[in-house]
């Protein structure tokens, strides 16, 4: 098992940095999806971890925007990213599947954006 991870750890670390983007977008949207699938079976710590996860992504993905050389754009994803995890919060709270397929949408957005830049 070791093998397949450092492996998988090459296979990321040697990616562009537009392509990392792609998949951290995806892998949010997969955690949110999960999420979905554990609110309907009813498994409320379920959802909330794969929730959690999501977050996380989202965090990264805001805590490695360069604001001064990315400028409005920057700014923009920034807001954006903070209002996708408030908006996670509430889903978590309210048990809103709703809420969750607002966030996938938003990030299936993004990430069509970013891949129509990075190929």
């Amino acid at each position: 098992m070791k093998g397949i991870a450092a492996y998988k750890e090459n296979a990321i670390a040697t990616q562009p940095r537009g392509r990392l983007i792609v998949l951290l977008y995806e892998g949010a949207i997969k955690f949110l999806k999960q999420a979905q699938r554990e609110l309907a079976a009813g498994n409320m710590a379920g959802k909330g971890e794969y929730i959690n996860k999501a977050v996380a992504v989202l965090n990264e993905l805001d805590s490695s925007l360069n604001v001064d050389d990315g400028g409005e754009i920057a700014q923009n994803l920034r807001r954006i990213y903070q209002f996708v995890i408030r908006h996670l919060a509430e889903a978590n709270v309210q048990r809103n599947p709703q809420y969750i397929q607002n966030v996938i949408d938003c990030l299936e957005s993004l990430n069509e954006g970013w891949k129509t830049i990075t190929t």
